[in-house]
């Protein structure tokens, strides 16, 4: 049985007193969940365009798979228990010495993303998982409101 995939993309990222807020989008409605500080860091860098003078963890992630052929193709939120995500990082390799091979790794959502805006790769959702999170685009007005009125600032993006 195939899975049916919701495409998504990163809308916002914001600091939070533990950690980062990621909002996901796929153009309807938006959800959240939290990630570590060094994490948001890392996403943020990619998705505003910043070049870190030297590689970031998932930068160097990035040039291993690199030098062994392989790229990320696509990344999936597959589900989520008692409040915490669960995703699979999709990769293809091949190279001179070795035939095509595809890999399917279980990974934290958080890693999937920040190699994913790395590699331009989608950020997929399974569909029934999409549809079991509430919409949070009010909230993130709400939270882009306030930031606004008290000096707060939204990583851009």
């Amino acid at each position: 049985m195939k899975l049916e995939l919701i495409q998504v993309e990163p809308i916002a990222l914001l600091p939070t007193q533990a950690g980062c807020a990621v909002f996901l989008g796929d153009g309807k409605k938006s959800i959240v969940f939290y990630i570590e500080p060094a994490i948001g860091a890392s996403i943020n860098a990619v998705l505003s365009g910043q070049k870190p003078p030297r590689p970031l963890t998932h930068d160097l992630f990035v040039q291993v798979l690199g030098a062994f052929g392989a790229t990320v193709t696509h990344v999936v939120i597959s589900r989520v228990e008692e409040d915490i995500f669960y995703a699979h990082l999709h990769l293809t390799a091949q190279n001179e010495i070795m035939e095509k091979k595809i890999v399917n790794a279980d990974a934290r959502p958080s890693d999937c993303i920040a190699l994913a805006v790395r590699q331009e790769a989608p950020i997929m959702f399974v569909k029934s998982v999409w549809d079991e999170q509430p919409d949070m685009s009010h909230v993130l007005e709400e939270l882009r409101q306030q930031g606004m009125s008290d000096g707060g600032e939204e990583v851009p993006f």
